[in-house]
């Protein structure tokens, strides 16, 4: 009786076993051959973020959503498709070159020409929509062309600049709709491995450099070497070659995920370039997406964030020190001054992020509670959120 309670166990372990080691090499075989993942239909990889499975639109979002290792020419080939030069065009003074010229020098006359010059970069978010730099467009007397890969030209129909962040929206009809898949920057961390694309120097179209994220949340002055510098504040550091003319490219992660927006140099340094994070795109993108245009929360200051040692050496709470009140805007409305440190919005300390970082999470009509330090004294004051009057160009 016991064998054969002994022999009935046997054969019940050998054919699960017998049914395990199956299972194990049949999805093995799936996945090699024929791409395919049970599992994954039963439980979603956690690593593919909400934003990666929707936006399969693209041969970038399409391998990602695949699973398999990516190189940086998969990645570069890929995304390409989907990145595009942005061209200026304008009327411009040229100097007309004159025989007369005594000792190599020109006295010639000045003619205004219409000429057409490569400023910066973009990259598909959606249907007929292009995210940029402000700064890229900032030009509101000139029109603008995007170009794609193939050297097709589009023309830009309409323009949506953010007046909080340096990001523009370009609306243009008749684009493919190859969306880059968008990524995490909350997630990112020094030392990842970092692909940048554009048009380098206004004139090298999807030029590639690689580095790696170097430094997060920088506050810095910059610019692009095409236009002036700009305060930026919680940007992304990285290593990769950012050359003027790449303002408003992708930075990508080895997965070829969107992680950041080109968009300056600093003047004088080398090997250093800065992005802005994706998760701000990517809130500035719903934004225009529910409204129409970048209704944005804006406290009308211009400030200059207090390090810890600088707070130590003058005795002052770390925050935001206010540099300007624009008068009738949100903080004026409330009675904030220049010199008032704020340090905190509701309940959030200023100190362990950017001002505008915390301020990107509000909405136009929130109230909120601001609390600042005026004269060795903190003070609370309840401010609702306004919006400045952005006109589409």
């Amino acid at each position: 009786m016991r064998s054969t309670e002994s022999t009935r166990s046997f054969l019940l372990g050998l054919a699960v076993s017998v049914v395990v080691l199956v299972s194990f090499f049949a999805g093995g075989l799936a996945d090699r051959v024929f791409v395919i993942r049970p599992l994954d239909w039963l439980s979603p990889r956690s690593g593919v973020s909400k934003n990666v499975a929707e936006n399969t639109s693209s041969d970038l979002g399409q391998l990602i959503q695949m699973g398999n290792q990516l190189s940086v020419s998969d990645v570069v080939a890929a995304a390409s498709q989907s990145v595009v030069t942005v061209s200026i065009k304008k009327q411009q003074r040229v100097l007309t070159p004159s025989a007369n010229s005594i000792f190599g020098l020109n006295f010639g006359q000045t003619e205004l020409q219409e000429i057409q010059q490569d400023i910066g970069t973009g990259f598909i978010v959606g249907t007929n929509l292009i995210v940029t730099n402000k700064h890229v467009v900032g030009d509101g007397n000139a029109t603008y062309k995007v170009i794609d890969s193939d050297d097709v030209e589009y023309d830009v129909t309409k323009m949506y600049r953010d007046p909080i962040n340096d990001l523009a929206i370009l609306e243009v009809k008749g684009l493919p709709n190859v969306a880059l898949p968008l990524g995490d920057s909350e997630q990112i961390r020094v030392g990842e491995s970092v692909i940048a694309i554009g048009t380098a120097l206004g004139e090298f179209r999807h030029t590639v450099t690689t580095g790696v994220i170097s430094g997060l949340g920088r506050g810095i002055e910059a610019g692009d070497g095409f236009s002036s510098l700009e305060t930026l504040e919680g940007v992304i550091q990285t290593d990769a070659a950012i050359n003027p003319g790449n303002s408003g490219g992708p930075l990508l992660n080895s997965k070829g995920e969107v992680i950041g927006v080109n968009v300056a140099v600093t003047a004088g340094a080398q090997n250093i370039g800065f992005a802005i994070p994706i998760n701000v795109v990517k809130s500035s993108v719903q934004n225009f997406n529910e409204t129409g245009q970048f209704d944005r929360p804006f406290l009308g200051v211009s400030y200059r964030p207090i390090s810890e040692q600088a707070a130590l050496f003058n005795d002052v709470p770390q925050g935001a020190y206010l540099i300007e009140v624009t008068p009738g805007d949100s903080a004026a409305a409330a009675g904030l001054q220049p010199g008032d440190i704020i340090t905190a919005i509701d309940g959030e300390l200023v100190k362990d992020q950017q001002l505008a970082v915390v301020l990107n999470d509000k909405r136009v009509g929130d109230v909120v509670t601001v609390r600042y330090w005026r004269e060795n004294n903190f003070n609370e004051v309840q401010i609702t959120l306004q919006a400045p009057q952005v006109v589409p160009q």
